[in-house]
């Protein structure tokens, strides 16, 4: 039997056939992983417009195949849009927020009557539900952003659910479930965390009127009530609570977006990660689950308290889809992307039945846990892959040996130099990136061009990225010259089992990214071997090769080499060899790209927010087109400076679409901080301004506002921003970290008198004051009352020997925060501590009493003027006059790009 003749396509047929791939394999990648479940409603009600409900919930929905109840998405945006919307920002400390309270109480309760008539409807079920509203103080020290702060609660309130089956047994191995019922500072918080709270209560809700259903381990519901203030809701459970030594595990929901499916992004043992496998929908990976441990985001949860206060295990899951509206006025409901409460409530009660069950881990996590998994999970189009570490180690290494024995049987030559292509074309790939976002940044002066949009960068960097792989290309395709072909398909297998093995061995569960792009080559290569194989068997039985089959220094660099197709590698290897990157590494640099865009608009002027997304998108870029250089060299040099112009043009064509963009509207804002500030000791009033990214565009905004509204000819400064900028401290560490302030000059209202400190009641003194002259010691405490003013902040410089609020304060002369959090309508907290005396040694210039007396600086955020929080009882303030009218004014300036916090402020200094 004769062999035909190879037909060899030219570059045109063959790309278009790839293009197939190159572009299917993505978008059906992308469909999958963002889609949603349709939502679960009351036939004869629809979710919206929720206005139409009272204070009462739609009709709850049933499953019409099974007539069992399940959780309804109609129901969960009800309790969402009353939190956010009918009663409002919840703030702790502020009336919304015990409204909020209240009001949640009472649902509580009444999923409680719910058990008990649920008992009596069917006597003999082993269902019992407990409600606790807890209210306590306390206080712990918060440690964020490399920065060391204090925090002290007084008087906070949580809401808790215990079901169980009435047993001790059951009560003593519980499982924590918790979400936070406060919003914070500028936020109605929709679904941060309004969203989560109302699907732990249809969980509950649909677990209780489900018929026989029985817990064998309880459930505790935790509805906290200040997350938002640094987790104070979640220490006083943790430290204070009589149920908290029962909890074996905890799941915690979150959000910081409106859209997309509830992404898993920490689990911390390897009994939880199997319990996730039980969700009907999941989505979560070991990178997410690395990058977030690694503390390369700057964020933070309730997860934090029940860890290091309760050293229990468990699951950290948020919607982090469009952050846009991340602590936004846009937390609305009108932004939830319809499907995103029912699959964060399918995903919940999957896991409530089964850890609440008789195969449950929970009794096995009271001995103990390995604080960091030994398990690799990933999801992939819906599938959830889980396999422990040794596994793991077995596979990768494996892999990496099945390699090295398939490139002595395939016989290929030069891989040495396929290394050298392959990891040129990776670094041409980073640095092409980097020097776009060099030249966008600092030449064409429009950083952040790719903001409003997560997919935007990828528009942007990813010609740069083909343009950077392919001319590291130039130096390996020379004419008369073995094609480079094989040798770097051969070499890109090799250096991507080896990586997996060797991360693997070093315990790096990302490793199965390199593994996951090695399968791809390995089968690939394997098919164009055996075809390879095949030819060189009908050749050697005498049948004649044709002239495309025959080439001197074949791709082997042989001459003579007889390769069916001649030395081009079979277009199904590169069919194979394309689906697992474009798969795989595109679903990474989404959920990447989703989480990080949004962000790098509030991580600082002077962040290099650029070179992180050019980075991102050029590594995983990298990773899904890795086949790239191969396919560079199929036809030869001249296809090669054909395919690099190409890649140039398009390459400026995507800078100039970027730089005619605005990095904000209206869905995609700029976040302003904004304090109005009374000086209680000097009468003085200031507006501050500042902004959380290198945007351009906000200097000019500041000098204009000036002009508006501060005193006339007079501009705005600048302000250094460091941990003595009281003005900010309200914000602090956030502020030190990330802010960048403008100040400007108010004209003072002759007809408005300001509160003086005795009627305000904010005055920071001492009592209980005594010094010990012959220890150099000073005992004293510290009282503050601040009548009408929340989340209260002092700062001070000390040496302090013992206080009430930590265990091991520095040993050492330095500045301390403390940051206060109270339930409305509780005006004092108090600091006892010990301190070397005097404060400071007497210095030039320094009077005798302010060397010896503690220097505090006192402020705080007046209850009643936060904009637009206070904008339906607006109190006729300077500040409230002012935030209406700059409401207004940045509208129209901006078209709406701009969402500003509008804060009213008190403080001062004071010697004490």
């Amino acid at each position: 039997m004769g062999v035909s003749r190879s037909t060899k396509w030219g570059p045109a047929r063959t790309l278009l056939v790839l293009a197939l791939v190159l572009l299917g394999a993505p978008l059906y990648t992308l469909y999958h992983q963002f889609l949603l479940p349709s939502p679960n409603v009351h036939p004869q009600v629809s979710p919206l417009p929720l206005h139409l409900y009272s204070t009462d919930p739609p009709t709850h929905s049933y499953d019409p195949t099974t007539s069992l109840p399940h959780p309804s998405e109609s129901t969960i945006l009800f309790y969402a849009k009353y939190l956010s919307e009918d009663i409002g920002y919840r703030t702790p400390g502020t009336r919304e927020h015990a409204q909020a309270d209240a009001w949640w109480y009472d649902k509580v309760q009444e999923i409680g009557q719910l058990c008990r008539r649920a008992v009596e409807k069917e006597p003999g079920r082993k269902l019992e539900c407990n409600v606790w509203r807890q209210q306590g103080s306390g206080s712990h020290r918060f440690d964020i952003m490399s920065t060391r702060l204090y925090k002290t609660y007084v008087d906070l309130s949580n809401i808790i659910l215990r079901v169980s089956d009435g047993s001790e047994d059951s009560k003593s191995d519980a499982v924590l479930i918790n979400a936070h019922l406060d919003s914070t500072l500028p936020s109605p918080g929709a679904a941060d965390d309004a969203l989560a709270v109302g699907v732990m209560l249809e969980c509950a809700r649909t677990l209780i009127e489900t018929p026989g259903w029985e817990p064998t381990h309880a459930i505790i519901f935790l509805f906290n009530n200040a997350e938002e203030s640094l987790q104070d809701g979640s220490h006083l459970y943790s430290t204070q609570h009589e149920t908290a030594p029962t909890v074996r595990a905890v799941i915690n929901l979150e959000a910081a977006g409106t859209t997309g499916p509830e992404l898993l992004f920490q689990a911390t043992s390897e009994q939880m990660i199997e319990a996730y496998s039980h969700v009907p929908r999941p989505y979560g990976t070991i990178f997410a689950n690395e990058i977030f441990s690694s503390g390369i985001l700057l964020s933070d949860t309730d997860f934090r308290q029940f860890e290091q206060y309760l050293n229990v295990t468990g699951l950290d899951m948020a919607v982090v889809g469009n952050s846009y509206m991340y602590h936004m006025r846009g937390d609305l409901v009108e932004n939830i992307q319809p499907g995103v409460a029912q699959h964060m409530a399918d995903n919940t009660l999957a896991l409530l039945r089964y850890l609440s069950s008789s195969d449950s881990p929970i009794p096995s996590l009271a001995k103990g846990f390995d604080a960091r998994p030994r398990t690799v999970f990933l999801t992939n189009l819906h599938w959830f892959f889980v396999y422990s570490f040794t596994t793991a180690k077995i596979m990768y290494v494996t892999l990496f040996i099945a390699s090295l024995a398939l490139w002595r049987i395939a016989r290929v030559q030069n891989v040495g130099a396929g290394f050298g292509a392959a990891l040129a074309a990776m670094a041409g790939a980073v640095l092409a990136a980097n020097l776009v976002a060099f030249l966008m940044k600092y030449v064409l002066k429009r950083p952040l061009s790719w903001f409003k949009a997560e997919y935007y960068p990828a528009l942007l960097y990813a010609p740069a990225v083909v343009f950077g792989m392919l001319i590291a290309q130039i130096p390996f395709s020379r004419p008369g010259k073995p094609s480079m072909e094989r040798p770097i398909f051969m070499a890109l297998l090799l250096f991507q089992s080896f990586l997996a093995a060797f991360g693997q061995v070093l315990d790096i569960g990302s490793s199965a990214a390199p593994f996951l792009g090695a399968v791809g080559f390995f089968v690939a290569m394997c098919v164009d071997t055996v075809l390879t194989l095949r030819t060189r068997s009908s050749f050697s039985n005498g049948d004649k090769p044709s002239a495309h089959d025959v080439r001197n220094g074949g791709g082997d660099g042989m001459p003579g080499q007889v390769r069916m197709g001649g030395q081009e590698l079979s277009l199904w290897s590169y069919v194979i060899a394309m689906l697992i990157p474009l798969t795989a590494g595109v679903q990474m640099l989404a959920a990447t790209l989703v989480v990080f865009v949004p962000l790098t608009g509030r991580i600082g002027r002077d962040a290099p927010a650029e070179f992180i997304i050019a980075s991102i998108v050029s590594i995983l870029g990298v990773f899904c087109v890795s086949f790239t250089p191969a396919l560079a060299h199929r036809f030869g040099p001249r296809f090669l400076r054909q395919m690099l112009w190409i890649s140039i043009l398009s390459l400026g064509l995507a800078m100039a679409f970027f730089c005619a963009q605005d990095p904000f509207d209206r869905m995609h804002q700029r976040r302003l901080f904004v304090v109005y500030k009374e000086n209680m000791m000097t009468g003085g009033q200031h507006l501050h301004i500042a902004a959380a990214d290198g945007a351009p565009g906000f200097d000019t905004l500041v000098h204009a506002m000036a002009e508006k509204f501060g005193v006339e000819g007079t501009p705005p400064t600048r302000v250094t921003m460091d941990a003595y900028n009281g003005d900010w401290d309200i914000l602090y560490p956030f502020s030190t970290q990330f802010l960048s302030p403008y100040k400007i000059d108010l004209p003072l209202d002759p007809t408005y008198i300001a509160p003086t400190p005795v009627e305000e009641r904010f005055t920071v003194t001492a009592i209980n004051d005594s010094i010990d002259d012959i220890a150099g010691t000073r005992r004293l405490t510290l009282k503050i009352d601040h009548h009408g003013i929340i989340w209260t902040v002092i700062a001070f410089d000390a040496h302090v020997l013992e206080w009430t609020l930590d265990n091991d304060p520095p040993d050492k002369f330095v500045r301390h925060h403390v940051r206060e959090a109270s339930f409305y309508g509780t005006d004092t907290w108090h600091v006892s501590m010990l301190i070397k005396y005097p404060t400071v040694a007497p210095s030039d210039g320094m009077t005798n009493a302010s060397s010896r007396g503690l220097k505090v600086n006192f402020i705080g955020i007046q209850e009643n003027q936060m904009w637009p929080a206070k904008k339906s009882e607006a109190d006729g303030s300077p500040a409230m006059k002012l935030f209406q009218e700059l409401d207004v004014w940045l509208d129209e300036v901006t078209g709406g790009s701009v969402d500003a916090a509008l804060l009213g402020c008190v403080g001062g200094e004071t010697v004490i």
